[in-house]
């Protein structure tokens, strides 16, 4: 589920916060989905990648108000500008973040 989505602010660079599970399959599958889409085109560096194990911060869960695993928050300007929870593949993590990436 996408929340919504703003164009990208020009000279900054989002922050893209992966909110997973160290013991849940799925979320590791997420990592090697998202890993594939920042590869194409050479996106590594558009994002400050952060993995958040919710295991480790429960709080930081409780703050973004990540209610499932594995989720992805993109945050510009100290605000959460997209959210994409339990994503199942590629296209669905490259169309979420179609606005940031080139």
């Amino acid at each position: 589920m996408t929340d919504t989505q703003a164009a990208p602010v020009q000279g900054q660079k989002p922050i893209l916060i992966v909110f997973s599970s160290q013991y849940d399959g799925h979320s590791r599958r997420v990592e090697g989905y998202l890993a594939q889409v920042l590869q194409r085109r050479r996106n590594h560096e558009t994002f400050s990648v952060r993995y958040v194990a919710n295991e480790e911060r429960p709080d930081l869960l409780e703050r973004f108000r990540v209610e499932e695993t594995p989720t992805l928050v993109v945050v510009v300007e100290k605000r959460v500008r997209g959210r994409l929870a339990r994503p199942r593949g590629c296209e669905e993590i490259q169309t979420f973040l179609a606005p940031w990436l080139r």
